[in-house]
């Protein structure tokens, strides 16, 4: 088939260059525009833009995607199929296009984990499963007639650092399987069961702040679900503390203790939660590396019965 891929961070480069590698013909990716980044201010392409470049491949990269001269570079290329991995929600004239439509991968088991962040938000409802779906896109968001699906498990120390990577990595052979049950003329795309459906919007600044009101799982899948990107944080003395790393503790304060207490940092740092408490094993001071809890402890010596947590002005500006 001839195909245009339309994709944009980490997460869509290994399927694109399974696409590449494929029989299929790749007419040219749609990816986001070049990004200046570091202290230098370089511009940084993005990740699709990066493999497009190499195996020269034409790549798109439109401020807009309704755009006209867009819409008719790609109606020039005649393609057969859109094919969309984390990227932009499409406007009902592009997703139409094609002679016969476009398809996205969702890192999910549709309907549940529609939205933006669905790893992120497995992850922190302590999930055991995910998986992906692929399907033909409508106009409302994640709700298109499923074409295939494959179920991955969720380990117990996964981290969306490490799920999604997995996820990535089988993504190019999902997505291979699904165009294959497109061109056999057999398919029967499924209908979505709307009340099954869940939501997993995107995670902004303000949702990263960790809550120690919850027991100490919660907080250690919120954890989980955040490390690395965008990174839960809590704070200390008055500024932010990312935490990529946490886990459970078997020691807990007395029935009173404040949630975000510090009960211990003779060799561990101990917060309480709701009922028991988390050891922080990596954080992230303000403006410095990751480090471990004993590390954090030897330099910044946090005192039994200080308490993390406390809500940082710049975090109160943003509710």
């Amino acid at each position: 088939m001839r195909i245009v891929y339309m994709g944009t961070p980490e997460f869509a480069r290994k399927p694109f260059a399974c696409l590449c590698e494929s029989r299929h013909e790749l007419l040219a990716v749609v990816t986001g525009m070049d990004k200046r980044s570091g202290r230098g201010r370089d511009i940084i392409p993005t990740p699709c833009r990066c493999e497009a470049d190499g195996r020269g491949v034409r790549a798109f990269t439109p401020d807009s995607l309704k755009d006209d001269r867009l819409y008719e570079d790609l109606q020039a290329l005649q393609p057969d199929l859109f094919v969309v991995v984390a990227f932009r929600i499409l406007p009902k004239r592009l997703f139409e296009l094609p002679r016969l439509g476009s398809i996205n991968v969702h890192a999910s088991l549709l309907p549940k984990y529609r939205g933006a962040a669905p790893i992120h938000w497995a992850l922190i409802n302590g999930e055991k499963e995910t998986g992906l779906t692929s399907f033909f896109l409508k106009q409302k968001v994640d709700t298109g007639n499923v074409i295939l699906q494959e179920k991955i498990p969720i380990g117990d120390e996964d981290t969306y650092d490490t799920l999604s990577a997995r996820m990535s990595e089988a993504t190019g052979g999902f997505l291979l399987r699904s165009l294959d049950a497109i061109e056999d003329g057999r398919l029967s795309p499924e209908v979505q069961d709307e009340s099954e459906a869940t939501p997993a919007p995107k995670i902004t600044p303000f949702d990263a702040m960790i809550d120690f009101g919850f027991p100490a799982e919660n907080v250690r899948n919120f954890v989980r679900g955040l490390a690395t990107k965008p990174g839960a944080f809590t704070s200390f003395r008055g500024s932010k503390l990312k935490v990529h790393a946490c886990r459970t503790a078997e020691q807990s304060g007395p029935a009173e203790t404040r949630p975000g207490t510090c009960i211990g940092a003779a060799k561990k740092l101990l917060i309480q939660c709701r009922e028991s408490a988390v050891e922080l094993t990596r954080v992230v001071p303000s403006g410095k590396k990751e480090t471990d809890g004993k590390s954090f402890i030897n330099g910044y010596r946090p005192a039994e019965g200080e308490v993390f947590g406390e809500v940082l002005a710049e975090e109160s500006r943003q509710t």
